[in-house]
Order: structure tokens, then C-alpha cells, then sequence
């Protein structure tokens, strides 16, 4: 599944880097960065999965994953990250609704 997503480095500041996920599932995301990420290290992503995918309103996920693997492909410009999602929390589009819209889940 191609979605946009926001890649953040643990350690690397707060700056976001732009993605597409290639493939994502409950338990892992793949995706392409321009710079490469070192196996084991955390990152958070952050991606909203459309009316088609939910069958509802479109969902903001947020999850903390560990890289499990790093590589070159040759149709693709960039270093290939797989990644183990750990943690995610759905995230509110509203955050005025008076929850702070946040609900944490361990995997």
C-alpha cells in the first residue's frame, strides 16, 4: 500500500523527512528515504490511511518502529528501510474536541 507518510529520527532532531510507504501491514512498513538509516535504530512515522482503507473517515497513525533492515535498489532512487512497528497511537484530526485525541497502543 502507497501512502505519504513523515519519517522523524530519533536523535535527529525534529525535523520531518517525506516518504511513501511501498508496503505497510500491522507489524512492519517499507519505505525509501534519500539518506541511508542504520539497522536498529528508532524512528517515528506518521501517515493517514484514506476513506478507501478505512471505510470511514481518513485515520492519522502515528507509530514508533526499530529498522530491521537497510538496502540500494535499482528501479528506485534511494536506501530501502524496513522497519518493525513497536508502538502506534491513533491520532485525532480535531484536536479541539477536548480530548487530546491520542490513544496509545503496544503491539
Amino acid at each position: 500500500m502507497q501512502l505519504p507518510a513523515t519519517v522523524r529520527v530519533a536523535g535527529q532532531g525534529l525535523r520531518d523527512l517525506s516518504t511513501e510507504t511501498q508496503n505497510v501491514s500491522a507489524r512492519g512498513v517499507f519505505f525509501f528515504l534519500d539518506r541511508p538509516l542504520a539497522e536498529g535504530m528508532r524512528i517515528e512515522v506518521t501517515m493517514t490511511f484514506p476513506p478507501h482503507v478505512t471505510q470511514t473517515e481518513p485515520v492519522r497513525v502515528r507509530f514508533t518502529a526499530r529498522v530491521v533492515r537497510v538496502e540500494t535498489s535499482p528501479t528506485y532512487s534511494g536506501i530501502g528501510v524496513a522497519a518493525v512497528i513497536e508502538e502506534y497511537e491513533f491520532l485525532r484530526s480535531n484536536p479541539s474536541s477536548g480530548f487530546n485525541g491520542e490513544s496509545k497502543i503496544g503491539t
